[in-house]
């Protein structure tokens, strides 16, 4: 017997437009490329995103078309996610940090019709236009007093909102519509797009706002540092106008001093993003001596976070929520919001569990399978490939046939490519990248794990572990370092720091100090590039 309730389509625009109605005066809050400090309600922003909707119909965009995007977080960007889903179109997040070989990929594997870019990056796709459609439409996210000089023929944003209705009859689509389009960086092989709908990206809305909301203070101010260019900037622009958060938007400017600035002027509660950007903050706050004010909550994803920064941030009364996902997957899978009884534990036991990768989000499941697909308990010892499952994540891959075949196993699980283990606790632990273990003598070496111990020595800002290949062993950790600062200690010494946690023969086999990690387009440290610089190198005991 079936129930008897209403059922409507879970769809995008209904997200703002009760923002707009329920949290009127919450704002985004922007660092724009023209240089100033930009306020908008939302309840301002609704009209402007339906003079946008307006403007994207007039010049042809129909249901199911796809309309780029290649900028930095900010209130235009926030009104494309909203006014190009709204028609029915996909709103297609472009990473500018890929590099032209896979842009050029992207943006003619997705069919772009239209391409909004921030003024820093036309450059850009000036360079690249001629490997571009030619009947693509550039639109500079700025207004005609700020309009760079481009050969892009490029319309102004602004300009396109002028005598536009400042309402729109948001049209009923079917929810599961594509709404969005983000692909994966592409470290091996052509980038993938994970193609989004409009239920999968309410749920993971409504997910993240029943996960997170409570560690945010109400009314509170968020900094999303996670570009809105990179799997939505995790859900914020669409979980804040449901909880009645302001977003700060920091634009272009990244670095420790200039997110510690906005975020002291902001009073912002909570911010998100990548280790690699906490590590800069991190050092800004060491040389004000203070925190920025009001900041009390960071959320970590993309990569691990170092044990030691977690420790640090939390002795200053920063909560720390270690999150995990994919692009795949919305992306999040697992949260770090912790429950009492560990928030109650000594603090290094506190933290050891701050550490792992937290628990799964509800809608989320996850299941760890050994070489022959068998499935393993979540006992905390069983350590195999994760696997998961959910309406947030993708059943295959955009236009792309042969990849989808290889993602999913014969049970509709997706294959996340990540070795772990999870607790009786339902505490996610990433061991690592299935690519990124180093196998000596038949035995596995985590390089999650050496990295952690090896980041809490002083001398040590920031490092990777990678296998070399040997004769015997198969494989031998040694570690990429960058310096805190002068001191470079030797093999010995960061033995002798890393030997209460490993066994002799887990410990790495030399040292290399380098001024700067590779970065992926997604801020994460690049592996690749690093096996790649290092072919030539050989161990000592090879030498």
């Amino acid at each position: 017997m079936l129930g008897m309730m209403m059922q409507r389509p879970l769809l995008i625009s209904d997200i703002l437009a009760y923002g707009a109605e329920a949290n009127p005066n919450a704002e985004i809050v922007s660092a724009r490329t023209e240089g100033d400090i930009h306020r908008q309600t939302y309840a301002e922003t609704l009209p402007r995103v339906a003079k946008l909707a307006h403007a994207l119909v007039g010049h042809g965009v129909k249901q199911g078309d796809r309309v780029a995007t290649l900028a930095w977080n900010g209130y235009r960007h926030f009104e494309l996610y909203y006014a190009i889903s709204g028609i029915g179109a996909v709103c297609h997040t472009i990473n500018p940090r890929l590099s032209a070989e896979q842009l050029i990929y992207i943006v003619n594997h997705a069919s772009d019709k239209m391409i909004f870019v921030d003024t820093t990056f036309v450059p850009i796709l000036e360079a690249v236009k001629e490997h571009l459609p030619s009947d693509i439409v550039y639109v500079v996210m700025t207004d005609r007093a700020h309009m760079p000089e481009n050969s892009l023929n490029a319309l102004c944003y602004e300009e396109l909102l002028v005598g536009m209705e400042d309402s729109y009859d948001w049209p009923d689509l079917d929810e599961n519509a594509a709404a969005g389009l983000c692909y994966t960086s592409g470290t091996t092989g052509n980038p993938k797009g994970a193609l989004y709908t409009h239920r999968s990206t309410v749920l993971h809305a409504l997910i993240v706002a029943s996960t997170v909301g409570g560690a945010i203070p109400k009314e509170g101010k968020v900094l999303p540092v996670v570009p809105l260019f990179h799997v939505n900037a995790w859900g914020l622009p669409y979980s804040a106008p449901i909880l009645g958060l302001s977003l700060i938007m920091p634009g272009q400017h990244l670095d420790g001093a200039s997110l510690f600035k906005l975020m002291d002027d902001e009073k912002v509660d909570s911010a998100w993003g990548v280790p690699t950007v906490w590590m800069g903050l991190m050092a800004e706050i060491q040389k004000q001596g203070r925190k920025p004010e009001g900041f009390s909550d960071v959320v970590v994803g993309g990569s691990a976070a170092p044990r030691a920064m977690i420790e640090k941030f939390e002795k200053m009364g920063v909560s720390v929520g270690h999150a995990w996902g994919m692009t795949e997957m919305s992306p999040i899978g697992t949260h770090g919001v912790m429950p009492k009884w560990i928030e109650a534990l000594p603090f290094d036991q506190m933290i050891d569990k701050k550490a792992l990768q937290g628990r799964r989000v509800f809608g989320v499941d996850l299941k760890i399978v050994d070489d022959h697909g068998n499935k393993l308990p979540h006992d905390g010892k069983a350590v195999g490939e994760l696997y998961v499952r959910g309406n947030t994540v993708v059943a295959g891959y955009f236009n792309n046939p042969e990849a989808s075949e290889k993602a999913l196993d014969a049970d509709g699980w997706f294959g996340t490519g990540d070795i772990a283990s999870i607790g009786t606790d339902g505490i996610l632990s990433i061991q690592d990248r299935a690519k990124d273990l180093i196998k000596s003598g038949g035995e596995w070496i985590s390089s999650i794990d050496l990295e952690n111990v090896a980041m809490a020595h002083p001398a040590i800002a920031s490092c990777a572990a990678i296998a070399m290949p040997h004769p015997k062993w198969d494989e031998r950790p040694i570690l990429i370092a960058v310096p805190a600062g002068d001191e470079r200690p030797s093999l010995e010494e960061i033995h002798e720091h890393m030997s209460e946690h490993f066994a002799k023969w887990q410990l790495p086999d030399d040292v290399i100090w380098v001024e700067a990690l590779p970065l992926t387009a997604t801020g994460k440290t690049s592996k690749l590039t690093l096996r790649q610089q290092f072919s030539d190198y050989k161990l000592p005991d090879l030498r």
